[in-house]
């Protein structure tokens, strides 16, 4: 009889430890991406938050991490996340400019000068403002870590920008919504296509150049392609943003809540001054390369400003036609802007 009991208390014992030991094991988060192995992006904000987040939960929450589309293709990031598929998505506004359309306020043509001005003020609005209402409550997403890169510029194959005239009838790269107004404003003909897509394209004389940010040119390898850069000019930006679905966060203990907060808003402000010093960095190793920047004149940068100044103007009263408070974001992340000084 005392056997039998003491059995009794060791299977309770056991089976108390296997309980306590399942509660204790790590909740983990697969996290996707289309970004290379390595990417730069990944480097300076991703990896970072993922590794302090890890810290403070004491391993409470782990990430898996699926780069380079290993989960599915850029443009299906935000259906991914919001069918469970992945937990944390790069959920990029452009390329859903259809169900997150305002966010593009942050990518218009001379929104901001220094990366740290669009990210910031994207980061505020997009957590409680008219973007955070449209673009990520509508969804069932939440806004966890967001960068703006440095201004877009127009790179070449064949031919040298220097002037409005040597736009016109190119095929260039965007990735739609606004970028489309922009080229359409200078002459340009938009071929939509995410960014992993863009180097076959470019290679096999598809697109005549892209509008695409400096880094980007050399995370996808389009820089061993193009030969001429625009410089002077911001033709339009891009948000880099990784969302959480509102049905995991909501799983999520208040404790690891408050742990992915507070790192990001951490991380952010200093990644994005990284971020634009990537950018002048990549310059200079292009130059070295044999791609050359081309300098705009006074009076090309002049012509350039002018066709684009009505592009912010007919995408926010295009929004409002369709109910969605255009003009209310543009104002809203104007101001937001004006409060952050270029650094």
């Amino acid at each position: 009889m005392v056997a039998i009991g003491r059995t009794l208390v060791g299977c309770a014992f056991l089976a108390a430890s296997t309980v306590l030991a399942q509660a204790a094991e790590p909740l983990h988060l697969r996290v996707a991406d289309s970004f290379p192995k390595g990417h730069y992006l990944v480097k300076l904000v991703l990896e970072p938050w993922m590794e302090e987040v890890k810290k403070r939960t004491n391993n409470a929450v782990t990430f898996d991490h699926y780069p380079a589309q290993q989960l599915g293709k850029a443009a299906d990031m935000l259906k991914l996340t919001q069918t469970g598929v992945a937990d944390i998505g790069y959920v990029a506004p452009s390329y859903v400019s259809d169900k997150m359309p305002v966010s593009e306020v942050a990518m218009l043509p001379g929104a901001f000068e220094h990366s740290c001005q669009g990210t910031l003020a994207y980061w505020k609005l997009a957590r409680n403002g008219v973007i955070a209402q449209q673009d990520y409550t509508s969804n069932n997403i939440r806004l966890l870590l967001a960068v703006s890169l440095p201004q877009y510029r127009i790179f070449t194959v064949k031919q040298p920008v220097k002037d409005v005239g040597d736009v016109a009838g190119l095929k260039l790269r965007s990735t739609g919504g606004a970028q489309d107004l922009t080229l359409r404003a200078i002459g340009a003909v938009p071929v939509r296509m995410a960014a992993p897509d863009a180097y076959e394209s470019l290679s096999r004389g598809t697109m005549d150049g892209l509008l695409f940010p400096l880094e980007s040119v050399v995370a996808y390898g389009a820089d061993k392609l193009v030969k001429y850069s625009t410089d002077g000019i911001g033709f339009a930006s891009f948000i880099v943003a990784y969302s959480i679905s509102e049905t995991v966060w909501k799983k999520l203990s208040p404790e690891v809540q408050k742990a992915m907060v507070d790192v990001a808003e951490e991380i952010i402000p200093s990644a994005c001054q990284q971020v634009q010093k990537s950018d002048d960095e990549t310059k200079k190793s292009m130059e070295a390369t044999g791609v050359k920047f081309e300098t705009l004149s006074p009076d090309a940068n002049a012509k350039f400003k002018d066709l684009m100044k009505g592009v912010a103007k007919t995408w926010s009263e295009g929004l409002d036609a369709r109910g969605k408070r255009g003009s209310d974001a543009l104002k809203e992340f104007d101001a937001a802007v004006a409060a952050i000084p270029a650094k």
